[in-house]
């Protein structure tokens, strides 16, 4: 046999919804199966929501007893994730087939079916989806979600410099998105006054696609493109998940990389954000409030299933004399610190000048530390397996 062996191979992170005879009996062999991970399984979509929107899913499996295409089900679905989606049937009609042909189903299944034939028919649709990425002209970017559930830890200051470092010294065309959509505050720290927000495009008629985007982001002088947060706090709530995740997956189409700057909140648009998320990288301090709500996000974080490894904890103002270490960081998180960024004075000068940091003092400790994560955050797999270490050796501490 030419397989390769299951343990070489990545499992396939599965939700299974709906019922239907014989289902249950299908699950249950699925969750016991080498090649699939079950994250999770819910008797209605609605019951699923949460892990759908936050589990970075590689497939989807929703089993129906109909025998028509459950268009509104599927449509629930596709509101929270863009993976593939199976249909099950414990009947089928010719009519269900054909309507699978015409709507975004990866497959339809007719139980019985071997188990083995089951997880062949997720692989086909996990490997077709990636291979029309990898295929079309699109870039598919990386989304970089900046996080933290406490403020005043330094998040928008992180994520706009972030952006910054990437777009002037990594070469990459880069989107700032400022996600805290009721007050957002990219705009004045990078010191630009822009004529539309993401409130201008997501309410402008006709379909979203890449040339539309161009026409409502505003340009830094660094190269950084920036889609600011709405003026008006009320117009928040006009920017819905499905239009966020749409803006997402146009925006992965156009730039090498899009750096999201949120609220601290696990609301709507930070669900959609996080199905879409390659590295979430979640702000922490040196002080006890902080910790305790890092903790609780972690938590709510492996309740939505969001997978640990594309976490990393970024200590900020880690050289503070402030009678704790950042290996008390580690212990109280139980994950180590990947980036440890240095407190500094030029930082609040900048702020205040509406100039990142890492532009406007780029030999500061901080700008080299920021610089830095810029550069990790784009190592190729076998190079971050060669380094085990921290990025930011303990600058200033003493």
């Amino acid at each position: 046999m030419s397989a390769a062996p299951d343990n070489q191979r990545q499992r396939v992170r599965l939700y299974a919804t709906g019922s239907c005879e014989g289902f249950d009996k299908l699950r249950e062999s699925l969750a016991s199966h080498p090649e699939i991970e079950l994250v999770g399984s819910s008797t209605d979509v609605a019951g699923g929501a949460a892990a759908l929107a936050g589990g970075h899913l590689d497939a989807v499996l929703h089993a129906t007893r109909g025998t028509t295409l459950p268009a509104d089900e599927l449509a629930t679905i596709r509101q929270h994730t863009r993976a593939p989606v199976l249909i099950v049937a414990s009947s089928g009609s010719s009519g269900l087939l054909e309507q699978a042909l015409d709507a975004d189903v990866a497959d339809v299944l007719l139980l019985p079916q071997l188990v083995e034939n089951v997880v062949f028919a997720i692989r086909k649709s996990t490997h077709t989806t990636r291979r029309h990425h990898d295929n079309g002209l699109s870039r598919h970017g990386k989304i970089v979600t900046v996080f933290s559930p406490k403020g005043g830890t330094g998040k928008t200051v992180t994520a706009t410099n972030l952006a910054a470092a990437c777009a002037k010294f990594e070469g990459r065309k880069t989107l700032l998105l400022d996600l805290d959509l009721q007050f957002g505050d990219a705009a004045i720290m990078l010191g630009i006054e822009p004529d539309k927000t993401i409130y201008d495009l997501v309410v402008a008629p006709g379909e979203l696609d890449s040339e539309k985007l161009a026409g409502y982001i505003t340009k830094h002088a660094c190269g950084l493109s920036v889609l600011p947060a709405p003026l008006r706090p009320e117009d928040a709530e006009l920017v819905t998940e499905a239009k966020l995740g749409r803006l997402l997956e146009v925006a992965r189409d156009s730039f090498d990389v899009i750096v999201v700057d949120t609220s601290p909140f696990f609301h709507g648009p930070m669900l959609a954000t996080l199905d879409r998320t390659d590295e979430l990288l979640l702000l922490c301090s040196l002080d006890v409030p902080t910790l305790k709500n890092l903790r609780l996000a972690l938590q709510t974080l492996d309740l939505l299933s969001f997978p640990k490894q594309r976490v990393g904890i970024v200590l900020n103002r880690s050289n503070s004399k402030v009678g704790m270490k950042p290996n008390e960081v580690e212990g109280a998180l139980g994950m180590k610190v990947r980036f440890e960024v240095p407190s500094d004075r030029a930082v609040p000068l900048a702020v205040n000048r509406g100039n990142p940091v890492v532009l406007a003092e780029e030999s500061a400790d901080v700008s080299r530390a920021i610089k830095s994560m810029a550069k990790e955050l784009f190592k190729a797999p076998q190079e971050d397996q060669s380094k085990k270490r921290r990025l930011i050796p303990a600058l200033a501490r003493s």
